[in-house]
């Protein structure tokens, strides 16, 4: 039983809301930024706490694009966001699919160096994208994969530690599960789609969370396999918006920010359940 004590209570709830306090104020500063003219911003020291006037203007010139008030067109940051949610949806449902079909071969199927080869998927947990981005960068240039979505996407699809966490998940699958679906006439298929896909769900969504949002935050990789605006995803376009301290129109990165922020944290809140639920039970 656990006591209930007046004073720690308080306590924690003090320590809950300095966290909230500390994670949210660099968010309003950001939302405030972004409601006030550039020469607004580049006047006032300190910056005001309190929202401006230019919400509307700021937002449409972000998300649309066009002239900027120190000269100079804009980018149109919707079309980044679009190139960004396709990516990051490519690489979810890529990484996910992969990861069950491969998690799946090695825990039911009876192969020559099936341990092998678990192990060196497992080993590649030791080569991210950063240590092999010469040679990939060379083999989709190879392929004229830049500057297209096969060539942002592909390279991240491959994943050791979701085909990790699916081998563990199945081995708790017990083995009378498997016996009477054999009895049944189900087939190996059958058996992934009918009986391992239901019981996965909530490990899966719980990959597509965490996996959607490493593929929206992608920045060094996709710097080095696009050159062209139309396939530019928001977090380079964040970085392209800085163009030196005297002529970067802050109120328009900050709304920018600001918008990239927006669908990572609507799929957290949205599947925030199912989110929850897969870390728990992927560690019973």
């Amino acid at each position: 039983m656990v006591e209930r004590r007046p004073v720690l209570t308080a306590l924690s709830h003090l320590v809950l809301v300095l966290g909230v306090l500390i994670v949210a104020f660099p968010v309003w500063v950001t939302f405030v930024a972004s409601t006030h003219s550039a020469e607004q911003i580049a006047q006032s020291r300190p910056l005001s706490l309190l929202p401006g006037t230019h919400f509307l203007d700021t937002y449409a010139r972000a998300l649309f694009g066009g002239m900027g008030e120190y000269g100079g067109m804009k980018a149109p940051v919707g079309r980044m966001m679009w190139v960004s949610f396709v990516s990051a949806m490519i690489i979810a449902v890529g990484k996910i699919t992969i990861s069950l079909l491969s998690a799946f071969a090695v825990v039911y199927f009876r192969f020559p160096l099936r341990q092998l080869c678990f192990w060196m998927i497992f080993v590649t947990l030791m080569l991210p994208v950063e240590v092999r981005i010469g040679p990939t960068y060379e083999v989709v240039s190879q392929l004229h994969l830049l500057n297209s979505y096969a060539g942002l996407t592909v390279p991240l699809i491959a994943s050791a530690t979701a085909t990790f966490l699916f081998r563990q998940f199945f081995l708790t699958v017990p083995d009378e599960l498997v016996e009477a679906a054999r009895i049944d006439g189900a087939g190996p298929m059958r058996f992934f789609k009918d009986v391992l896909l239901p019981l996965s769900r909530t490990s899966i969504a719980a990959l597509f969370v965490i996996q959607f949002i490493y593929g929206w935050n992608q920045y060094l990789w996709p710097l080095l396999v696009t050159t062209t605006e139309d396939m530019t995803p928001v977090v380079m376009g964040i970085k392209r918006l800085v163009a030196g301290e005297a002529y970067t129109e802050w109120n328009v990165v900050m709304a920018t920010a600001l918008l990239a922020m927006l669908p990572p944290a609507l799929v957290v809140l949205l599947m925030q359940k199912w989110f929850v639920k897969g870390l728990v039970d992927s560690e019973k």
